[in-house]
């Protein structure tokens, strides 16, 4: 039947035939609130599994529920141990070497490197419910520490005080995540983006890479600011003090350590070839400065390492001023960097292995292992990413092999300290370069300027802040950018045109469906956002901006006038006050311009304020229908009394 012999259902036949758009039922103030705060704090519902369980059932599911290892341990086999003991002895070799760099990064011993390998991989095999994170201490965070607390005290003056604030700096550290964890706020975490994070992991290992020109030339002294123009102004002023001895060293183990990794992302059954060569690498390079006497030719030892394990330092604890206010600020930047790491880690290895990690057990987790570990001479850790993977791709089955690490750990710091002696600095530096150089995600980059501009920008902006000023204010400028764009999507919604796919009623885009054909005299618009009182005054300008083109384009093409404005609400969820005071000024605009506000599809919770605000009865229920094509149908009805125009394709008007 063709649109000549179309004839339109009376009146009292369309109302039977459509539906109206239902009023949900009036909610007590109280169940509101509480179901707000639920989708708020516990959108997981961790409680779910407590419901219908006897009373000593709910008992043990809450334990397991904080001590993962309660729900595990009873299953473990020794085939798992075979694989736990395989990865844990692995990361082990990593996990030596790296934490003796990583300390002589953060300015403190290099004994808390393998101190904080001890203690916090055993509180978190515990706590944990990532079967794949290796805990252990990290470049960036030990940047941070050395750089905040820095500016307080000088570590090479007062090494003992500087200690103590990096005890203290933990333990904020530790607090804060726990209880970001136990409150459910880890979304604030989220507010580090993506694209964040790979321009800040990649300034900050930039950073650290030229941090170690100072072990790789053998420099005495060096600055002490992490910019890249302070940092080359320390270099090349001291052009004669430069040791060939020792750059030579370096440069050799930094070439060992690039072609193992190589080799062993070309051939993936020999990881353990790259897992070991930093090991290797510090076993090589003390060797050759034992057998040949370099140390007194100008290449710089680690020295005396303390044996025995981690003794206590709660007692330790800086809480006076003027220290406090640095330890919290300096707990605070680590803290959520760390977390933010140690949480992608684990999710990313749970998705390779299709299992769910629970982000806030693991803030928890995270948090209290690091609450102990300044109580044990350790300072801050999380799950770093070479670490773990190396973890994963040596086949761990459990958190057993975070035990398994920490007991070989435990046995070094009994046993082989002093067989560290003769480990140069520029091998230590060697092995930190060569792990940075894995942070610089110049793929992820690439791949942000492709997909989104703007997210290329935020991941710009955080690598120039922090090479040219601080980590800290690149991070600023980072989240700084993220917040506006964030800003920006909320404030400046978009809205779009919709017209009617050929042959069907459904209405789209007509920007991304160029074929679909304009409705005369009616105008759809599409509000693709919440209305907030942040982008209330822009939709109504917006609007309005919308109502005269068409009427211009209606005007220079002679068709008929505008008649109806039809605004699709599907994507409103919410509608505050603000919000309806806009569509209140706007349904008076449309009647001063002799046109009719029609409204399709708005949710439940945009009808339930629309209903208390009067809104309803304002604009009147015959007005606001549960399609587009219902409400296109109405209109048309209005307009053509005996048979509707033929529809003309959107780029003909």
């Amino acid at each position: 039947m063709g649109n000549g012999d179309f004839v339109y259902p009376s009146s009292s036949d369309r109302q039977c035939a459509t539906h109206r758009v239902a009023i949900p039922p009036p909610q007590p103030f109280f169940m509101s609130f509480k179901n707000t705060l639920k989708e708020t704090f516990f959108p997981d519902d961790p409680l779910r599994q407590f419901k219908n369980k006897t009373p000593s059932r709910r008992f043990i599911l809450g334990l397991q529920y904080f001590l993962p290892i309660l729900e595990w341990a009873p299953r473990y086999s020794f085939q798992f141990l075979k694989s736990d003991l395989v990865a844990g002895i692995t990361i082990a070799s990593l996990a030596i070497p790296q934490g003796i760099s990583y300390a002589k990064l953060a300015n403190v011993p290099p004994i808390l490197g393998l101190y904080s390998s001890f203690i916090p991989p055993l509180v978190y095999a515990m706590m944990g419910s990532s079967r794949d994170l290796a805990v252990g201490t990290v470049a960036v965070a030990s940047l941070l520490t050395a750089s905040m607390l820095g500016q307080e005290v000088n570590a090479a003056q007062n090494p003992t005080l500087f200690l103590h604030l990096a005890f203290t700096a933990t333990f904020f550290a530790g607090i804060l995540q726990a209880s970001l964890g136990l409150l459910r706020l880890g979304f604030i975490v989220d507010f580090l983006s993506h694209a964040t994070i790979v321009g800040f992991m990649a300034g900050a290992a930039t950073v650290v890479i030229l941090q170690q020109l100072k072990g790789i030339l053998g420099l005495d002294h060096f600055t002490h600011s992490t910019d890249i123009i302070s940092v080359f102004r320390s270099v090349f002023s001291q052009i004669h003090q430069w040791r060939w001895e020792s750059g030579v060293l370096g440069v050799g183990f930094l070439f060992f350590l690039l072609v193992t990794r190589y080799f062993s992302k070309r051939r993936p059954k020999f990881f353990w070839i790259s897992a070991m060569a930093p090991l290797t690498s510090v076993i090589l390079g003390s060797l050759l400065v034992y057998l040949t006497h370099a140390e007194k030719h100008g290449v710089q030892v680690i020295g005396n390492l303390k044996k025995g394990l981690n003794p206590l330092s709660f007692g330790d604890l800086v809480f006076t001023k003027p220290y406090i206010t640095t330890c919290l600020k300096t707990g605070i930047i680590t803290g959520i960097i760390a977390l933010a790491e140690g949480i992608a880690v684990g999710r990313s290895f749970a998705m390779f292995k299709h299992y769910h990690i629970d982000g806030n057990k693991e803030m928890v987790a995270i948090g209290t292992m690091n609450i102990v570990g300044s109580c044990f001479s350790c300072y801050l850790t999380t799950g770093p990413f070479s670490r773990s993977a190396v973890n994963f791709n040596a086949g761990c089955k459990t958190a057993m092999s975070n035990v398994i690490m920490a007991i070989a750990v435990m046995l070094t710091l009994l046993f082989l300290t002093p067989l560290f002696y003769y480990t140069p600095i520029v091998v230590l530096s060697a092995i930190i370069i060569s792990a940075m150089l894995g942070l610089i995600d110049y793929e992820a980059a690439i791949h942000l300027w492709n997909v989104d501009k703007f997210d290329f920008l935020v991941c710009i902006g955080a690598y120039i802040g922090v090479v040219f000023a601080s980590v800290e204010v690149g991070l600023v400028i980072a989240v700084a950018i993220s917040v506006v764009r964030l800003l920006l999507f909320v404030a400046r919604p978009r809205t779009s045109v919709l017209g009617n796919l050929p042959d069907s009623t459904i209405y789209r885009n007509v920007e991304q469906y160029p074929n679909a054909n304009h409705v005369h005299g009616v105008l759809i618009l599409e509000i693709d956002a919440p209305i907030y009182f942040a982008n209330s005054s822009y939709l109504r300008e917006r609007i309005s901006r919308w109502i005269d083109e068409e009427e211009d384009k209606l005007k220079a093409t002679g068709k008929t006038s505008l008649q109806y404005v039809i605004l699709d609400m599907t994507a409103v969820g919410n509608i505050d006050t603000s919000g309806i005071s806009m569509l209140e000024e706007l349904k008076k605009t449309t009647e001063r311009r002799e046109l009719k506000l029609v409204l399709a599809n708005p949710g439940a919770e945009v009808m339930k304020k629309l209903n208390k605000s009067k809104f309803l009865e304002n604009i009147g229920q015959e007005w606001i229908y549960l399609t587009v094509g219902e409400a296109v149908e109405a209109c048309n009805y209005k307009l053509h009394t005996c048979k509707p125009e033929e529809s003309q394709p959107w780029n003909n008007v």
